[in-house]
């Protein structure tokens, strides 16, 4: 009988992996093709849409467009620079971690399973598991990848939030990265447009007792839609792990997260999640940075699509950058084989752009690095059209 064409395929049970490497996939933009051919429409949807008309989710990338590397020549530097980063006192391949994303058995049966297993075998870096994982959290600290960190939302339900940490922690996970932007699920008009619903048997692995059937309906629900501040010494007194608040924007909430105890923050909006309309990651990234003045690490999500953008995010005074999508868009195309190919593909592309640019180490990076497109007589650079 011949395949079922992929767009006619349960969502949650994708073609099987190919047998080696496609030499045609050399982008990261070529496996969200590859990914999008996979998945059903409406779970394509779900994985790369956005809040409201959509605005931010376009700003994140077009932000690092607009960004242009000032290379400098005859540095004497080596053939393949250095791209250890160290941050938390944990010493990594790369400036480079796995963002949290929920329901990944969507993507692939293993999910986050294969996430972290494809990780490991591209680089020792972190990977943010989220509280809606499909897998659960002791598989995937026995997997053999490298450091694992919790994603946290706080529910209404402090325990279960509670034993969901206690749990983590008991399994070795190595930090605790609150999100801070959901009092509840943005509008996101492609799922409204879809009724979109989960399929039977996509569930979070280490929740239970709720309805997850429709996302947006269970955050309205469950998530605790009035937390403030106090949430960082109640969350100090459940767990010793170190603390990173994920969804900062704004220079006045990063020294307020300081002040309360964070070992870290995340420059985040959530991929255009959320509240559309809200700045670039990227384009706040240095209010932020000048505003923490080098007391706690700052991250960033939003865009990051190319080796170029991981360096001019660290030029810019990040410490190291999230990946989401492309993560997913390699879970989807060939499961652990997939997130390694993409993650090798960023990795490779920084390492690339470091040499050319004339940096040996990250220690190298500097805003000096960087000019925006809108320089008068500079023209944007914009993505090849497809």
């Amino acid at each position: 009988m011949p395949d079922t064409p992929p767009a006619a395929r349960p969502a949650h049970h994708p073609p099987p992996p190919a047998t080696g490497p496609d030499p045609l996939r050399l982008t990261l933009a070529d496996f969200a093709e590859a990914a999008r051919s996979r998945l059903e429409p409406a779970v394509w949807d779900f994985f790369e849409g956005g809040a409201g008309e959509e605005r931010t989710l376009a700003a994140n990338t077009e932000a690092f467009e607009r960004l242009l590397l000032r290379p400098r020549v005859l540095r004497g530097t080596a053939a393949t620079p250095d791209t250890t980063a160290t941050v938390l006192g944990r010493s990594w391949d790369a400036p480079v971690a796995i963002a949290p994303l929920g329901y990944q058995t969507l993507a692939h049966p293993l999910g986050e399973l294969a996430t972290v297993q494809g990780t490991a075998a591209a680089a020792r870096i972190p990977v943010v598991i989220s509280t809606f994982a499909g897998r659960d959290l002791g598989e995937l600290a026995t997997a053999g990848g490298g450091p694992l960190w919790l994603q946290v939302y706080c529910l209404r339900d402090r325990s279960t939030t509670r034993r969901l940490i206690e749990r983590a922690e008991e399994t070795g996970f190595e930090a605790l990265v609150l999100t801070v932007d959901t009092p509840h699920m943005g509008r996101r008009l492609r799922d409204l447009r879809n009724g979109f619903r989960l399929p039977d048997g996509i569930a979070p692995a280490n929740l239970g007792g709720h309805d997850f059937a429709v996302p947006a309906a269970h955050a309205r629900a469950e998530f605790a839609p009035a937390l403030d501040w106090t949430v960082v010494d109640w969350l100090r007194s459940v767990s010793a792990l170190p603390l990173l608040l994920k969804g900062i924007l704004t220079d006045s909430d990063a020294v307020r997260a300081v002040r309360a105890g964070a070992d870290g923050i995340i420059v985040s909006n959530h991929g255009g999640r959320q509240l559309d309309g809200v700045p670039a990651t990227v384009d706040v990234l240095p209010e932020i940075v000048t505003a923490v003045a080098g007391r706690i690490p700052v991250l960033l999500d939003g865009g990051v699509r190319r080796g170029r953008d991981v360096l001019a995010a660290l030029a810019l005074g990040a410490d190291a950058v999230l990946v989401g999508r492309p993560v997913l868009h390699g879970l989807a195309a060939d499961g652990s084989r997939g997130v390694t190919d993409v993650l090798n593909i960023l990795l490779a592309e920084l390492t690339d752009t470091m040499a050319l640019a004339g940096l040996g180490t990250l220690a190298d990076t500097g805003p000096g690095l960087v000019r925006p497109a809108t320089a008068p007589g500079t023209p944007a650079l914009s993505a090849p059209h497809r």
